[in-house]
């Protein structure tokens, strides 16, 4: 309990030195490392912090990925907003030394017009921005109730020739008091600030004063630069048998963020003879907030057990979205080899 809690305090003084404060409200970038990933979780508004392991776990705890039994393998397919679609994939396996993973997360904006001010209508020509966020996960079970991990991101965001390049690490940690109760701890995307950069932001002009066919001036436009969405969650989940072959598991996420108000994710998951899931979850502003979109969250999955091998689970989320015509569904499908 000591290290544990040494190792709390450490991660907690670490958001203390990069998080931000009121004034840096609204002001971070690279808002793809907040899309959430995995149905399961985003059913249960991800509240089980402490609770998820093996893949699941990489995106809220990555403390988590220790505790798989042996090599998994996740696909993910989201309809996000504005008629943007997410991809997710991730692969690991453990090892004597650990467990480690490949995470891979991109978005697809679909094709956008060319516009310029000589022609607002549209030039003709078609572009798509190109985003996605890149990880490597190391964790290990330290021992049988303490297990951490660290997660190393590269984030791109490309709009035709201009970009903006980035790194993000994330930390977490699980302890299980006894089987069913755990507490999570996890400090995300923790890293440099980012800004654009590329030849369409350079501009072609005449110098003033200039003679006729003197030349043109090229001038580089200035960019501000941005940080990224860092925040720190803290987890409590427990899990009730009822007998054999009913379980409910309740959990609760506390979230402090730099770049907008904290909240509190709560969830709960009813499992029936590891089979069939059922999920809700909801998403608490600690603050008064008119304009959140998200909410409450629902959800369902099954489980499929071959020999003891095989696990096939498929997952699906539903997440309403409010001042957006559509709403969010998630599509997940885990394959597990023991």
């Amino acid at each position: 309990m000591k290290k544990l809690f040494t190792v709390i305090m450490m991660l907690t003084f670490s958001v203390s030195l990069f998080a931000g404060d009121v004034a840096r409200k609204g002001t971070a970038g690279a808002e793809q490392l907040l899309i959430p990933v995995g149905a399961r979780s985003i059913a249960t508004s991800g509240a089980f912090n402490s609770h998820f392991s093996g893949l699941e776990s990489i995106y809220y705890n990555p403390g988590g990925l220790d505790r798989m039994g042996g090599t998994e393998a996740m696909f993910n397919m989201m309809n996000y907003i504005a008629d943007i679609n997410v991809s997710y994939f991730a692969i690991g396996t453990k090892t004597d030394f650990g467990s480690i993973a490949l995470t891979y997360k991109a978005l697809d904006f679909g094709d956008i017009p060319v516009t310029t001010t000589a022609n607002p209508d549209g030039t003709g020509q078609m572009y798509s921005p190109n985003y996605f966020v890149m990880g490597l996960t190391y964790s290990k079970l330290i021992t049988d109730r303490v297990s951490a991990g660290i997660t190393l991101s590269l984030i791109s965001e490309t709009i035709m020739n201009t970009s903006a390049n980035g790194w993000a690490v994330d930390f977490g940690v699980q302890y299980r008091f006894s089987k069913n109760f755990s507490l999570g701890v996890a400090v995300k995307n923790i890293g440099a600030n980012m800004s654009y950069a590329g030849e369409d932001l350079k501009i072609k002009t005449e110098p003033p004063g200039s003679a006729l066919g003197g030349g043109n001036l090229v001038s580089v436009v200035d960019t501000e630069i941005f940080q990224i969405p860092s925040y720190f969650d803290i987890s409590l989940g427990y899990t009730f048998d009822f007998d054999e072959s009913n379980n409910l598991s309740v959990a609760g996420t506390f979230r402090n963020n730099n770049s907008f108000e904290d909240y509190m994710h709560l969830g709960l998951e009813y499992d029936f003879m590891d089979a069939i899931y059922l999920r809700g979850g909801y998403s608490l502003p600690m603050e008064k907030n008119d304009d959140a979109i998200f909410t409450w969250t629902a959800g369902a999955g099954v489980n499929f057990t071959f020999a003891d091998a095989l696990n096939l689970k498929f997952d699906y989320a539903f997440r309403p979205v409010s001042e957006f015509p559509t709403d969010n569904h998630v599509f997940t499908l885990l394959i597990g080899v023991n």
